[in-house]
C-alpha cells in the first residue's frame, strides 16, 4: 500500500512537472522580445532629438531641413494616430533618417508618467517654441529650413507613411 502511494505520487509529481514545462514559454523568447524592443525604441529615439538648439547645429552641418513634431504623446488621439501610422513605420524613418532632423517637442498630460520624467529646461522650450511658432494644438508639424525659418506648417495627413513621405517632399519642393 505504501508502495503504492509513493510511486502514484511519484507519477503525479512527474506529470505535473512535464505539463508545464511544456506550456512554459521558454525565457530565452522573452529574452530576445524585450532585446529587441529595447532596440526598436533606440533605433527610434536616434532619430529623434529633444533639444532644439542641437538639432538646429546638426540641421546646419548636415544641410538638412528638419521637421519639427509638436505632440501631445501620451493623451492627443491624432498625435498618437500619426506616430503609429507614419513616423512609427519604416518608410518614414528611411526617408526621415536620409533627409531630415527629426524633433519632438512633447507636452505629455501634465499628472502622467511623461511629463513628470520631462525636465523644467525641456518643458520651457517646448513652451517657447510653440510660443514663437504659433503653435495652438497639436499635432502640429513644422518644416524648418536648416538655418531655422519656418517652410510651412502641417499637420497629419491620411494615406500612411508613403504618402506623408510625399506630402513633406512636396512641402520641401516649393
Amino acid at each position: 500500500m505504501k508502495s503504492t502511494k509513493t510511486f502514484l505520487f511519484i507519477t503525479i509529481a512527474l506529470s505535473c512537472f512535464m505539463i508545464s514545462c511544456r506550456e512554459a514559454e521558454p525565457i530565452d523568447n522573452k529574452v530576445d522580445e524585450a532585446v529587441a524592443a529595447e532596440a526598436e525604441r533606440e533605433v527610434v529615439a536616434e532619430l529623434w532629438m529633444t533639444d532644439f538648439e542641437a538639432a538646429k547645429v546638426k540641421a546646419k552641418a548636415e544641410n538638412k531641413p528638419m521637421l519639427l513634431d509638436f505632440t501631445g504623446s501620451d493623451w492627443c488621439g491624432w498625435c498618437i494616430k500619426l506616430d503609429k501610422e507614419v513616423f512609427g513605420e519604416a518608410a518614414f524613418k528611411d526617408y526621415a533618417a536620409a533627409e531630415l532632423v527629426l524633433v519632438e517637442l512633447d507636452f505629455p498630460d501634465p499628472k502622467g508618467q511623461l511629463a513628470k520624467g520631462q525636465s523644467a529646461q525641456l518643458k520651457a522650450q517646448n513652451e517657447a517654441l510653440a510660443k514663437q511658432y504659433g503653435v495652438r494644438g497639436v499635432p502640429t508639424i513644422l518644416l524648418l529650413s536648416p538655418d531655422g525659418e519656418l517652410i510651412e506648417k502641417t499637420t497629419y495627413q491620411p494615406g500612411g507613411p508613403e504618402a506623408y513621405v510625399e506630402h513633406i517632399k512636396g512641402i520641401l519642393a516649393k
